[in-house]
Protein backbone atom coordinates (compact mmCIF):
# COMPACT_ATOMS: atom_id res chain seq x y z
CA UNK A 1 0.00 0.00 0.00
CA UNK A 2 1.28 3.54 -0.70
CA UNK A 3 0.53 5.69 2.32
CA UNK A 4 1.55 8.56 0.75
CA UNK A 5 -0.87 8.37 -2.13
CA UNK A 6 -3.24 7.31 0.86
CA UNK A 7 -2.56 10.50 2.93
CA UNK A 8 -2.97 12.52 0.02
CA UNK A 9 -6.41 11.33 -0.88
CA UNK A 10 -7.26 11.71 3.06
CA UNK A 11 -6.05 15.22 2.48
CA UNK A 12 -8.67 15.84 -0.03
CA UNK A 13 -11.86 14.90 1.23
CA UNK A 14 -14.00 17.55 2.40
CA UNK A 15 -14.42 18.62 6.18
CA UNK A 16 -17.15 17.58 7.83
CA UNK A 17 -20.36 20.19 6.94
CA UNK A 18 -21.69 22.39 9.75
CA UNK A 19 -25.43 21.61 7.83
CA UNK A 20 -26.57 18.47 9.61
CA UNK A 21 -25.18 20.16 13.08
CA UNK A 22 -27.76 23.49 11.47
CA UNK A 23 -31.03 21.15 10.30
CA UNK A 24 -30.56 19.51 13.89
CA UNK A 25 -30.95 23.19 15.40
CA UNK A 26 -33.91 23.75 13.22
CA UNK A 27 -35.46 21.06 13.57
CA UNK A 28 -35.35 21.83 17.71
CA UNK A 29 -36.47 24.97 17.11
CA UNK A 30 -39.26 23.77 14.85
CA UNK A 31 -39.93 21.41 17.45
CA UNK A 32 -40.25 24.12 21.11
CA UNK A 33 -42.23 25.87 18.26
CA UNK A 34 -44.82 23.74 17.70
CA UNK A 35 -45.29 22.45 21.38
CA UNK A 36 -45.56 26.48 22.24
CA UNK A 37 -48.10 26.68 19.12
CA UNK A 38 -50.00 23.52 20.48
CA UNK A 39 -49.94 24.44 24.04
CA UNK A 40 -51.32 28.23 23.26
CA UNK A 41 -54.04 26.74 21.15
CA UNK A 42 -55.30 23.89 23.70
CA UNK A 43 -54.94 26.39 26.40
CA UNK A 44 -57.73 29.47 24.13
CA UNK A 45 -59.86 26.04 23.67
CA UNK A 46 -60.01 25.26 26.93
CA UNK A 47 -61.02 28.66 28.45
CA UNK A 48 -63.05 29.55 25.51
CA UNK A 49 -65.01 26.03 25.49
CA UNK A 50 -64.53 24.31 28.43
CA UNK A 51 -62.71 26.35 32.20
CA UNK A 52 -62.01 29.98 32.25
CA UNK A 53 -60.59 31.66 35.39
CA UNK A 54 -62.92 34.17 36.90
CA UNK A 55 -62.48 36.50 39.90
CA UNK A 56 -65.04 38.21 41.90
CA UNK A 57 -64.70 42.01 41.70
CA UNK A 58 -67.44 42.78 44.42
CA UNK A 59 -69.45 41.83 47.31
CA UNK A 60 -72.41 41.54 45.92
CA UNK A 61 -72.30 37.46 46.79
CA UNK A 62 -71.18 37.65 50.15
CA UNK A 63 -70.62 35.92 52.89
CA UNK A 64 -70.33 32.79 49.99
CA UNK A 65 -67.57 34.32 47.35
CA UNK A 66 -65.56 37.13 48.64
CA UNK A 67 -64.05 39.83 46.67
CA UNK A 68 -60.82 38.37 45.60
CA UNK A 69 -62.30 34.88 45.45
CA UNK A 70 -60.73 33.14 42.19
CA UNK A 71 -62.66 30.83 40.58
CA UNK A 72 -63.02 28.30 37.79
CA UNK A 73 -66.04 28.33 36.22
CA UNK A 74 -67.19 25.57 33.78
CA UNK A 75 -68.37 27.02 30.47
CA UNK A 76 -69.40 23.89 28.81
CA UNK A 77 -72.24 22.86 31.57
CA UNK A 78 -75.06 25.43 30.22
CA UNK A 79 -73.73 25.11 26.13
CA UNK A 80 -75.82 22.02 25.22
CA UNK A 81 -79.23 23.76 25.22
CA UNK A 82 -80.99 23.47 22.70
CA UNK A 83 -78.24 21.59 20.47
CA UNK A 84 -80.56 19.18 19.86
CA UNK A 85 -79.86 15.38 18.65
CA UNK A 86 -77.63 12.33 20.50
CA UNK A 87 -75.67 15.33 22.36
CA UNK A 88 -77.83 16.51 24.75
CA UNK A 89 -78.52 12.78 26.06
CA UNK A 90 -74.77 11.94 25.86
CA UNK A 91 -72.65 15.26 26.80
CA UNK A 92 -73.44 16.48 30.55
CA UNK A 93 -74.53 19.49 29.61
CA UNK A 94 -77.65 20.41 31.88
CA UNK A 95 -80.49 23.35 32.57
CA UNK A 96 -79.75 25.60 35.12
CA UNK A 97 -81.44 25.00 38.49
CA UNK A 98 -83.18 27.13 41.26
CA UNK A 99 -80.00 27.92 43.49
CA UNK A 100 -77.78 27.53 41.01
CA UNK A 101 -74.44 30.01 41.05
CA UNK A 102 -73.68 31.29 37.28
CA UNK A 103 -71.47 33.54 35.77
CA UNK A 104 -73.14 35.31 32.88
CA UNK A 105 -72.64 38.89 30.38
CA UNK A 106 -74.20 41.58 31.99
CA UNK A 107 -77.21 42.18 29.88
CA UNK A 108 -76.66 45.86 30.53
CA UNK A 109 -73.10 45.69 29.60
CA UNK A 110 -72.13 42.33 27.60
CA UNK A 111 -68.62 43.30 27.91
CA UNK A 112 -68.46 42.26 31.52
CA UNK A 113 -69.26 39.60 33.26
CA UNK A 114 -71.27 38.96 36.60
CA UNK A 115 -72.29 36.26 38.85
CA UNK A 116 -75.34 35.80 41.01
CA UNK A 117 -77.64 32.99 42.40
CA UNK A 118 -80.83 31.29 39.73
CA UNK A 119 -83.83 32.41 42.18
CA UNK A 120 -86.89 32.09 39.41
CA UNK A 121 -86.98 29.74 36.47
CA UNK A 122 -88.72 30.56 33.33
CA UNK A 123 -92.48 30.86 33.97
CA UNK A 124 -91.94 31.59 37.99
CA UNK A 125 -93.90 33.93 39.40
CA UNK A 126 -91.49 36.34 41.86
CA UNK A 127 -92.55 38.27 44.77
CA UNK A 128 -90.17 39.75 47.31
CA UNK A 129 -92.30 40.67 50.71
CA UNK A 130 -90.51 42.67 53.26
CA UNK A 131 -86.87 41.05 52.34
CA UNK A 132 -88.69 37.51 51.72
CA UNK A 133 -89.10 35.36 48.22
CA UNK A 134 -92.13 34.21 47.23
CA UNK A 135 -91.86 31.66 44.27
CA UNK A 136 -95.20 31.03 42.85
CA UNK A 137 -97.00 32.12 46.02
CA UNK A 138 -95.02 30.09 48.42
CA UNK A 139 -91.71 31.03 50.75
CA UNK A 140 -88.36 29.97 49.09
CA UNK A 141 -85.99 28.64 51.94
CA UNK A 142 -82.74 29.93 51.43
CA UNK A 143 -79.88 29.39 54.05
CA UNK A 144 -77.63 31.07 51.50
CA UNK A 145 -78.45 34.57 51.48
CA UNK A 146 -76.96 37.30 53.34
CA UNK A 147 -78.75 40.85 54.90
CA UNK A 148 -76.18 44.05 56.02
CA UNK A 149 -79.28 46.20 56.86
CA UNK A 150 -82.03 44.87 58.76
CA UNK A 151 -84.47 47.97 57.28
CA UNK A 152 -87.31 47.12 55.18
CA UNK A 153 -87.98 50.03 52.86
CA UNK A 154 -91.46 49.90 51.13
CA UNK A 155 -92.11 49.44 48.00
CA UNK A 156 -92.86 53.28 47.24
CA UNK A 157 -92.16 56.32 49.42
CA UNK A 158 -92.12 59.81 48.51
CA UNK A 159 -89.07 61.09 47.78
CA UNK A 160 -87.44 57.37 47.90
CA UNK A 161 -84.59 56.41 45.42
CA UNK A 162 -85.54 54.03 42.92
CA UNK A 163 -83.42 51.34 43.51
CA UNK A 164 -84.30 51.27 47.29
CA UNK A 165 -88.15 50.85 45.98
CA UNK A 166 -87.59 47.59 44.71
CA UNK A 167 -84.85 46.24 46.99
CA UNK A 168 -86.87 45.07 49.33
CA UNK A 169 -90.02 44.38 47.93
CA UNK A 170 -90.47 43.73 44.36
CA UNK A 171 -92.97 42.13 42.35
CA UNK A 172 -95.08 39.88 41.40
CA UNK A 173 -93.32 39.39 37.67
CA UNK A 174 -93.28 36.31 35.90
CA UNK A 175 -90.08 34.79 34.41
CA UNK A 176 -90.55 34.93 30.95
CA UNK A 177 -89.42 31.77 28.43
CA UNK A 178 -85.69 31.56 27.92
CA UNK A 179 -84.83 33.73 30.41
CA UNK A 180 -84.14 33.26 34.16
CA UNK A 181 -84.73 35.81 37.83
CA UNK A 182 -80.82 36.10 38.91
CA UNK A 183 -80.09 37.70 42.62
CA UNK A 184 -76.97 38.25 44.57
CA UNK A 185 -76.49 36.58 48.06
CA UNK A 186 -75.41 40.07 49.63
CA UNK A 187 -79.14 41.09 49.50
CA UNK A 188 -79.01 44.60 50.68
CA UNK A 189 -75.95 45.58 48.06
CA UNK A 190 -76.73 43.79 44.49
CA UNK A 191 -77.04 45.22 41.26
CA UNK A 192 -79.60 42.12 40.17
CA UNK A 193 -82.48 41.17 37.95
CA UNK A 194 -84.24 43.42 40.76
CA UNK A 195 -82.93 46.19 38.68
CA UNK A 196 -82.36 45.46 35.46
CA UNK A 197 -84.80 42.85 34.88
CA UNK A 198 -84.71 39.25 34.04
CA UNK A 199 -81.64 37.51 32.65
CA UNK A 200 -81.88 35.85 28.94
CA UNK A 201 -80.42 32.48 29.22
CA UNK A 202 -78.13 32.88 25.90
CA UNK A 203 -76.09 35.63 28.20
CA UNK A 204 -74.98 32.48 30.34
CA UNK A 205 -71.01 31.65 30.39
CA UNK A 206 -70.95 28.74 32.95
CA UNK A 207 -70.99 27.60 36.20
CA UNK A 208 -68.50 28.39 39.12
CA UNK A 209 -66.46 24.83 40.34
CA UNK A 210 -64.18 26.17 43.04
CA UNK A 211 -62.15 28.62 44.61
CA UNK A 212 -58.69 27.95 43.59
CA UNK A 213 -57.18 31.09 45.15
CA UNK A 214 -58.27 33.77 47.14
CA UNK A 215 -56.50 37.09 47.61
CA UNK A 216 -57.71 39.82 50.44
CA UNK A 217 -58.11 42.67 48.61
CA UNK A 218 -60.37 45.98 48.59
CA UNK A 219 -62.91 46.03 45.88
CA UNK A 220 -61.76 49.51 44.08
CA UNK A 221 -58.26 48.00 43.42
CA UNK A 222 -60.55 45.18 41.01
CA UNK A 223 -62.87 47.88 39.26
CA UNK A 224 -59.88 50.16 38.21
CA UNK A 225 -58.00 48.72 34.85
CA UNK A 226 -56.02 51.27 34.25
CA UNK A 227 -52.27 50.07 33.39
CA UNK A 228 -51.03 52.34 36.61
CA UNK A 229 -53.44 51.00 38.83
CA UNK A 230 -53.12 47.24 37.79
CA UNK A 231 -48.93 47.69 37.91
CA UNK A 232 -49.38 49.09 41.22
CA UNK A 233 -51.98 46.33 42.17
CA UNK A 234 -49.54 43.58 41.03
CA UNK A 235 -46.38 45.10 42.75
CA UNK A 236 -48.62 44.97 45.62
CA UNK A 237 -50.11 41.34 44.97
CA UNK A 238 -46.26 39.89 45.41
CA UNK A 239 -45.09 41.66 48.44
CA UNK A 240 -48.23 40.30 50.48
CA UNK A 241 -49.05 37.22 48.70
CA UNK A 242 -48.47 35.00 52.10
CA UNK A 243 -50.12 37.28 54.58
CA UNK A 244 -53.30 38.18 52.11
CA UNK A 245 -53.80 34.82 50.69
CA UNK A 246 -56.75 33.49 52.13
CA UNK A 247 -55.46 30.09 52.79
CA UNK A 248 -58.63 28.42 53.96
CA UNK A 249 -60.19 29.12 50.96
CA UNK A 250 -57.89 27.14 48.58
CA UNK A 251 -60.01 24.14 46.65
CA UNK A 252 -63.27 24.87 48.54
CA UNK A 253 -66.19 24.13 45.91
CA UNK A 254 -68.76 26.38 45.20
CA UNK A 255 -72.39 25.91 46.17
Amino acid sequence: MDVRKVREDVKKIPPASDEAGGMHKKGLLREYFELVAVTVVFTLYLQTFVVQAFQIPSSSMEQNLLVGDHLLVNKCVFSGFGVGGWAEHILPFEDPKRGDIVVFKYPEDPTKDFVKRVIGLPGDMVEIRNKQILINGKSLEETYKFHTDAHIYPSYEVGMRPELAVRDNFGPVRVPDGHLFVMGDNRDNSLDSRYWGPLPRSYLKGKPLVIYWSYEADKESYMKTDYATRARNLLSTIINFIPRTRWSRFFKIIR
